[in-house]
């Protein structure tokens, strides 16, 4: 599972500064002196998101469970095949051509999976922005090969959501350990102690965590 997150849906358009970035810092800055310290390294860089929900999902599956590096090259070989990344393409592309790609036999599946939920409309795409985060987790993990972990980059890096704390992610656990507990290991426990701190600015506390391992955000 790659570490730094940005890779997630970062290929056409992007948003502008999140809303609440500004005050989220302010105030992550005032309560925690880690972040005091972490936040100005960074200067005016942000979370950045892709608007389109299946891109996003589509990507974030391309990254469970690899580097980086290997997320990009599948993903650069997927664009190819289906330049504008659209259930409707991706089902016309069919499991030879992605496979093609790098993908594996599971995530192939996953993928047609993924797009055959978005063509038939049995998501609810259209509604996510005005459901709570747990709603739209329960909805997306009723598909194949969207895990918790998933749901949460979605919410992320699609709707912004601001008070995200995804405990399945590695960077975030390595961050916390680093900057919090000078290297020792942390438990799920740790780490939501750790965050209660942020509250109700956790995506923002985690990515910047994630920065602390990686400074350049995956463009």
């Amino acid at each position: 599972m790659a570490l730094n997150r940005d890779a997630v849906g970062t290929t056409s358009l992007i948003l502008e500064v999140p809303s609440y970035w500004e005050d989220a810092k302010a105030e992550l800055m005032k309560r925690d002196r880690i972040m005091k310290k972490l936040i100005p390294q960074f200067g005016d860089l942000h979370l950045v998101g892709h608007p389109d929900p299946f891109t996003t999902l589509a990507r974030s599956v391309v990254g469970q469970q690899v580097t980086n590096k290997a997320a990009d090259i599948a993903w650069n070989k997927l664009l190819i095949v289906c330049p504008k990344i659209t259930p409707a393409q991706v089902i016309k592309a069919g499991a030879e051509q992605l496979s093609g790609c790098g993908l594996s036999k599971r995530k192939t599946e996953y993928i047609l999976d993924l797009a055959d939920h978005f063509k038939a409309k049995r998501v609810h795409a259209n509604q996510w922005a005005e459901m709570v985060d747990e709603a739209v987790i329960a909805e997306l993990v009723q598909i194949r090969g969207i895990t918790r972990w998933t749901a949460e980059m979605f919410l992320i890096f699609n709707l912004l959501r601001p008070n995200v704390l995804p405990l399945d992610d590695p960077g975030l656990i390595l961050g916390i350990s680093h900057n919090y507990f000078s290297g020792e290991p942390v438990s799920r426990s740790d780490a939501r102690e750790v965050s209660a701190n942020w509250e109700p600015w956790r995506t923002v506390a985690t990515w910047y965590l994630w920065r602390s391992l990686d400074p350049v955000p995956v463009e």
